[in-house]
């Protein structure tokens, strides 16, 4: 299964994804602005979304981006939601997984690290 990411406001609008995806909105807040009959998604993923308080120390600079990394990791490892997340594709009989962001950077952002800790995952899985 491969994983794909897509800021938000890059595909709305664009009337779904192509068969075999499974297209997923990994944060925790909609993002501002769009409504929500502009974005094609097949689950909006909260529970995988980084925490608001780890959220918010980051967006704060409070955190760099690696400590943001590392405690998030810690929250998905602890919470089983990636876990789920893979699930609920398999069971869509999804090939490809979508992960749909809103945030501005694309070099340093949550939906980086949860696609890494999905590939992890699914490589565990593979063995």
């Amino acid at each position: 299964m491969e994983i794909d990411l897509e800021r938000v406001r890059d595909v709305l609008d664009d009337g779904g994804a192509v068969p075999g995806t499974f297209r997923v909105l990994v944060d925790r807040l909609w993002p501002r602005g769009i409504a929500k009959e502009r974005l094609s998604y097949d689950l909006w993923g909260k529970e995988v979304a980084p925490s608001s308080d780890l959220r918010t120390a980051f967006h704060h600079g409070e955190l760099s981006f690696a400590e943001f990394a590392e405690r998030y990791r810690a929250e998905l490892a602890a919470g089983g939601a990636a876990h789920d997340l893979l699930g609920a594709a398999r069971a869509a009989g999804a090939r490809r997984i979508t992960l749909l962001y809103s945030a501005r950077d694309a070099e340093q952002n949550h939906a980086l690290v949860l696609r890494d800790a999905l590939q992890e995952e699914l490589a565990e899985h593979a063995r």
